[in-house]
């Protein structure tokens, strides 16, 4: 070997550099190796939420949360899925025990962090479900601390030092007290970071600075522009890489924590057929190179056709952009193709995707329009662009944002039959002004309700009235994949037989997930690849205190 570490993680992600923190913070010599040239991985320019069952933050709000609850949630929602091995029974009861233990192991190194206080969880049908949400969120962060590396960080997407939470309230000003207050809050922050010289960043961004400012400080080694090109397995056991042409060796294992492949059309085209790398909001550099070299090793892979779906549109000269919030607002619908409508708008990001593609194999629903009024326009965010204002006019020139005086002219606009238009808006304001879907149950669930306009009696529900009206199209985007290497509950990749591959381990979106088709609640992409890079980070260490001592 060129050079020797007792650990290597492949991937400077949230699981990566957790798993880094933990060998570090053991003592053990843990070497970082990231292919881009910003440090944090997808999590940093993601929202950083992470979902932890049974957390302190909980316990300490007096919200009622347990072990048991939990795996009651995940066992209704996830079921039997006998194709989904990344959700065993058996996983999923790990990951309940090992979360809470791996936030608090954080904590304990000095990370701070918070709860969201009302960010739900997506089912409330469900026994076990927790209404108030199961989110832990990184406190506000000085990116100044970094030194050198502020600049290194990949950069996050909300520029002004605002709590989540509080970023999820300013687009309510115009209807919101509390709203204003928030924004006055905000800004009085902003300054004074400024006067002092702060750098206060948030979300994901936050969380992976925390990550990799704790990392740096407990001895890590990070190495950027550094791909990882393959895996060195001898006698059925890895022991290190190689990148660049050299040879790094690692003597207690190696950690892939590569990110998914939502960036490579190929492997798309392979397992997620119908689906485009044009429609996701996940950054550059997601191309699954690492699940392929873990694969030639005969590392297992599945669930290799599951996302972590998100309904988005393609803004003319940005790319892809959310619709998640925008869809389930009042005076809006989602249709196909034919002009009918045939999914609940406010449902979770899983299951409008699932319903897009699966009706798209009926009639044609890739793209979906979102269909608008005036009072929407007035009142909500468009992809965003901000309530009420004008819309570029590159959105119109292109033909991205299709209008109408009427009813019948939007659908000319759209080529869309007006007889059967007309006839789906007809029904769903009937639907509206009664105050109830019975259609497709739109607004039913606590967190559809959520999502949409939380200052209106109808928070999902308005009718499709006033003129103008406007459409958009909708398609079943992402964030990442949810499928890859399987691992089994000490985060070790397996074989095609079931046998652990000895020495190499495998978190976040690299592997076939924990919450196999589904998502339980907001973060249930970064709460198990944090647990599941803590796990296997204690499990190559010998740890066994670090895991509740009963492993």
């Amino acid at each position: 070997m060129d050079e020797q570490f007792d650990f290597v993680v492949v991937g400077s992600g949230g699981g990566g550099l957790c798993a880094a923190l933990v060998m570090a913070s053991l003592g053990k010599s843990v070497l970082v190796l990231e292919k881009s040239e910003y440090a944090g991985g997808v999590t940093a320019a993601s929202g950083g939420v992470m979902w932890i069952p049974n957390n302190r933050f909980l316990a300490e709000a007096g919200i009622q949360d347990s072990h048991d609850d939990a795996l009651a949630y995940l066992d209704a929602l996830i079921g039997g899925d006998t194709d989904a091995p990344g959700a065993t029974a058996e996983r999923r009861r790990t990951f309940v025990e090992q979360a809470p233990r791996m936030l608090e192991f954080l904590i304990g190194q000095g990370l701070a962090f918070r709860r969201v206080p009302f960010y739900p969880d997506y089912y409330d049908d469900l026994p076990g479900v927790v209404n108030e949400g199961r989110t832990v969120v990184s406190q506000l962060f000085d990116a100044k601390k970094l030194g050198p590396w502020e600049k290194k960080l990949r950069p996050g997407f909300l520029p002004i030092p605002a709590n989540l939470d509080e970023a999820m309230m300013l687009p309510r000003l115009k209807a919101n007290k509390q709203a204003r207050k928030t924004l006055v809050k905000v800004l009085l922050r902003t300054v004074g970071s400024r006067l002092t010289g702060k750098h206060l960043v948030t979300a994901g961004n936050a969380l992976q600075a925390q990550m990799l400012y704790h990392a740096l400080q407990a001895g890590a080694q990070v190495r950027l522009e550094t791909p990882v090109e393959e895996i060195l397995v001898e006698g059925g056991r890895a022991t290190g890489v190689i990148t660049g042409g050299k040879r790094i060796g690692a003597k207690l294992g190696v950690l892939i924590a590569a990110g998914g492949f939502v960036q490579n059309q190929a492997m798309r085209d392979r397992y997620i057929p119908g689906t485009s790398k044009d429609w996701t909001l996940a950054p550059k550099g997601e191309n699954g190179e690492m699940i392929e070299v873990a694969a030639k090793h005969g590392a297992a892979l599945a669930q290799m056709d599951a996302r972590v779906c998100h309904p988005t549109t393609i803004v003319p000269g940005k790319g892809a952009a959310s619709v998640h919030g925008d869809i389930a607002k009042p005076h809006g619908i989602v249709i196909d193709q034919s002009g009918k409508r045939y999914m609940s708008e406010a449902g979770c990001y899983m299951d409008i995707c699932a319903a897009m593609l699966a009706h798209h194999k009926k009639t044609p629903a890739v793209p979906s329009w979102l269909i608008m009024d005036s009072q929407y326009i007035g009142k909500y965010m468009l992809a965003g662009s901000r309530a009420g204002a004008k819309k570029p006019a590159e959105w119109t020139e292109s033909g991205f944002l299709k209008t109408g005086e009427t009813i019948n002219a939007l659908a000319d606009a759209c080529g869309i039959d007006p007889s059967i238009l007309a006839s789906t808006v007809a029904r769903f304001n009937a639907l509206a002004k009664q105050g109830e879907d019975e259609d497709f149950g739109r607004g039913k669930r606590l967190n559809e309700r959520w999502l949409g306009d939380q200052d209106s009696d109808a928070p999902t529900l308005g009718a499709i009235e006033q003129g103008p009206f406007y459409a958009i199209p909708v398609y079943p985007g992402d964030v990442d994949t949810f499928g890859g290497i399987v691992t089994d509950t000490s985060a070790r990749v397996l074989d095609g037989d079931g046998n652990a591959i000895d020495g190499l381990y495998a978190t976040g979106t690299s592997t076939a997930s924990v919450m196999g088709r589904t998502s339980p609640g907001p973060g249930s992409s970064i709460g198990p690849a944090f647990t599941w890079g803590y796990v296997a980070a204690a499990h190559a260490a010998n740890a066994d205190n670090l895991l509740g001592g009963d492993r």
